[in-house]
């Protein structure tokens, strides 16, 4: 009798979709299990030999036996009740362990997550999906979630079990599509992903896609880590929630973290920590006050710089673990600049263990390839229309300004995102409802996106890299905008390079290139960017684009920059630009240093230096950058000659600026620039000046404003206009 009741308790059908690992909820049969008054014990432990249960209150010893199915063992316990119990197991190779059942914990994740997660709202999923240490009923571990909905089995795998995927098999929590096990054990440090079984019976590994960190490349195993930090820059959050951008400077030192400096002592990269010390003393010798970092986010191939993104809760390992780079923003937020990280919501690879056909099915992404792929770059598309997908890219997004404190996100390949047919011809895109080319799913996630960060994250600026002319990229998502609060201006980068790329003999036949972007300039408020794009794929650097010979390359880039600077906009350059790098930029290569061997490059970065002072000194060239009030044309329309001439505007009369513009090698000695009043004008900044490699051909004197009609002025000042030139003046004030 006994004996019947108990197969009576063990469905056996069960047993066999554990053995063929086709069990879905395998804490139903294994673990405790109270059967009328006696309690079962059961464990399907592969290549064990002896299994021991013993109760952690009594010692009690109780032996589980495998007579009916092979590395099935069973105890019953008779007139007994639930209680708490160790495994003791001796395996075949002789490998011993002791530890807590983990199928006796009941799920952490509980219904309103679900919920939550179902909806798109859970806006820190981080805190439960992944793997965490804690604490559950007393006992230290690690609980592991991962959403596979179509998965017909999941494994959490390891060094801890010898990559064994029958040895944790994971539950699946009704409605939801998530798997979840708590599995007892300190494995903080520890290597783990999911085995994954497809309904088609395909078995495959993945990484996690919530995994905090990550092995280094080309190992790609996600890390069980702790991320507690103990932050020191309250204050800095504070102030930020209450600083107005749009009216400060904002200098933004473009990035990459792995080939900026490198070690001489043997290591391939700078550690976050020893790179933020270096990094920080730099941006504030050079006046900077933001460092854009292209993505540290992990992935597996260098010379895609981080764009194609396989860890996106993970800092990259090449440079450490995630406490690290949170001491690596808190560090330069002690110095006073903001970290502002590159984020690429937009598309993902096709590696094996990334989040590609995650549970053998298109999971993130859309499976018809007009929807799912993008042509261009030979990855996948998310699909943004789907709760989850949408859950996992919004939470990440507030994640990095929860965890990581940083200041910004810029978001790669908006339009990408925003165009249904980008990049593809007729017949290989789907149109909307409506029959166009909009992405409204995409539209919707941006929108929810940037309205959440501003709500929960105040003083986080989104910035999109959008290459259309989309309207109302920065208006408010309630006016009808998507609610970043910058865009790049990639239309004034491709005039203006196109421009200044030119034999200054043909500028004149293109002065419209020149002039055109304050036609649209406060349309959104705007970035002016010089960036990695425009140094790499056979562009040339900077210096290079230049015309002429050595020495007018020099002068063309000190006007090229100059003009940037005075535009209205916020400003960004990419690393090595600043000394005139002549070289492209490379990821497998530092920033070319030895250049400081020759003057020019020794000027030029002191010549950075110094317009980068004058942008965060002067008012006049920040604090209504995003009103028409702070702009004025003196003379736009001077194509022959190539000179431009303007008012920058603050809020004060007296910080007014009047910016001249020589686009050729020909001096003009007795100039007549306009200024919007009488009294004595100084020079402030000529790119002229010798101590930046220029000839030294300057106003060295104030000059007193003579009472005439001049472009629209009452008033007049008789100047120097040096050869390829930008020459600043400011009206003095007082004697």
């Amino acid at each position: 009798m006994s004996k019947r009741k108990e197969v009576f308790a063990i469905n056996w059908m069960e047993v066999d979709a554990l053995v063929q690992g086709r069990h879905n909820n395998p804490h139903h049969i294994l673990g405790i299990h109270e059967c009328i008054d006696d309690v079962y014990i059961n464990a399907y432990l592969p290549d064990a030999k002896v299994v021991t249960a013993v109760d952690t209150s009594t010692k009690k010893k109780y032996t589980l036996v495998s007579d009916r199915v092979p590395d099935f063992f069973s105890v019953v316990i008779k007139n007994h009740k639930k209680f708490d119990y160790k495994l003791n197991v001796k395996f075949d190779n002789g490998e011993e362990l002791s530890y807590i059942d983990p199928y006796i914990f009941e799920p952490v994740i509980d219904p309103i997550d679900i919920s939550l997660f179902n909806e798109g709202k859970h806006y820190n999923i981080y805190e439960k999906m992944g793997a965490h240490p804690l604490t559950v009923d007393g006992v230290e571990g690690v609980m592991f979630a991962v959403w596979a909905p179509n998965a017909e089995r999941v494994s959490v795998v390891g060094n801890f079990n010898n990559w064994d995927g029958r040895r944790h098999p994971m539950r699946k929590l009704d409605y939801s599509g998530i798997f979840e096990i708590f599995i007892p054990g300190k494995y903080v440090g520890e290597i783990y992903k999911y085995e994954i079984c497809a309904k088609s019976g395909e078995v495959f590994m993945k990484s996690d896609p919530y995994a905090f960190s990550g092995e280094l490349r080309p190992a790609n195993a996600s890390r069980i880590v702790d991320l507690s930090y103990k932050w020191k820059d309250s204050q800095w959050m504070e102030d930020r929630e209450t600083k107005n951008p749009s009216a400060n400077p904002m200098n933004i030192y473009e990035m990459h973290l792995g080939s900026w400096k490198r070690p001489d002592d043997g290591r391939e990269f700078y550690n976050y920590r020893d790179i933020a010390a270096l990094l920080a003393d730099y941006l504030i010798d050079m006046n900077y006050n933001y460092v854009e970092l292209m993505p540290v986010m992990e992935h597996p191939y260098d010379p895609s710089w981080g764009y194609q993104v396989t860890g996106y809760y993970a800092p990259t390992s090449r440079y450490g673990e995630p406490s690290d780079f949170m001491y690596f923003v808190d560090y330069l937020h002690s110095k006073g600049i903001g970290v502002i990280i590159d984020w690429v919501p937009a598309h993902f690879p096709k590696d094996d263990h990334g989040l590609g056909r995650f549970d053998g099915t298109a999971l993130y992404e859309h499976e018809d390839p007009r929807k799912g792929e993008h042509p261009h770059w030979g990855t996948y598309v998310y699909n943004y229309g789907r709760n989850e997908v949408k859950n996992f890219l919004v939470a990440n997004a507030l994640y990095w300004a929860e965890k990581y404190h940083v200041d910004g996100i810029r978001m790669d390949a908006v339009a990408s995102m925003l165009y249904l047919d980008y990049g593809r011809n007729g017949g290989e895109w789907i149109p909307n409802i409506y029959g166009g080319n909009e992405n409204l799913e995409a539209i919707d996630f941006i929108k929810e996106l940037n309205g959440k960060m501003h709500e929960l994250h105040k003083g986080v600026l989104m910035i999109a890299e959008e290459s259309t002319a989309w309207p109302m990229m920065t208006h408010s998502v309630e006016d009808g905008g998507l609610g970043f609060d910058f865009k790049w201006n990639m239309g004034w980068m491709n005039d203006f390079l196109g421009y200044i790329k030119l034999d200054p003999l043909y500028r004149k036949y293109h002065h419209n290139d020149l002039t055109f972007s304050m036609v649209y300039a406060y349309s959104e408020d705007f970035v002016l960017v010089l960036s990695h794009d425009e140094v790499v794929h056979e562009k040339g650097s900077m210096i290079s684009k230049m015309p002429g010979g050595y020495e007018d390359k020099f002068s063309n880039l000190r006007v090229a920059y100059g003009y940037m600077m005075a535009h209205p906009g916020k400003k960004l350059l990419f690393m090595g630009q600043e000394i005139a790098q002549f070289a492209e930029f490379n990821e497998g290569a530092e920033v070319d240093w030895s250049l400081f061997e020759f003057d020019a490059h020794v000027y030029m970065q002191g010549y950075v230096k110094e317009l980068n002072k004058l942008y965060s000194s002067e008012p006049a060239l920040y604090e209504l950058d995003n009103s028409p009030e702070g702009f004025e044309w003196i003379n736009c329309n001077n194509a022959n000659s190539s000179l431009i001439s303007f008012m920058r505007k603050g809020k004060k009369e007296e910080d007014t600026l009047v910016v001249i513009c020589n686009f050729t090698p020909i001096e003009h000695k007795a100039y007549k620039l306009a200024t919007p009043s009488g009294g004595k004008w100084q020079e402030i900044f000529s790119s002229d000046n010798a101590k930046f490699g220029g000839e030294g051909r300057n106003n060295k004197t104030a000059k007193q404003a003579k009472k005439e009609a001049c472009d629209g002025q009452e008033h007049y000042i008789s100047v120097v206009v040096p050869p390829l030139s930008i020459t600043v003046f400011k009206k003095k004030i007082g004697k």
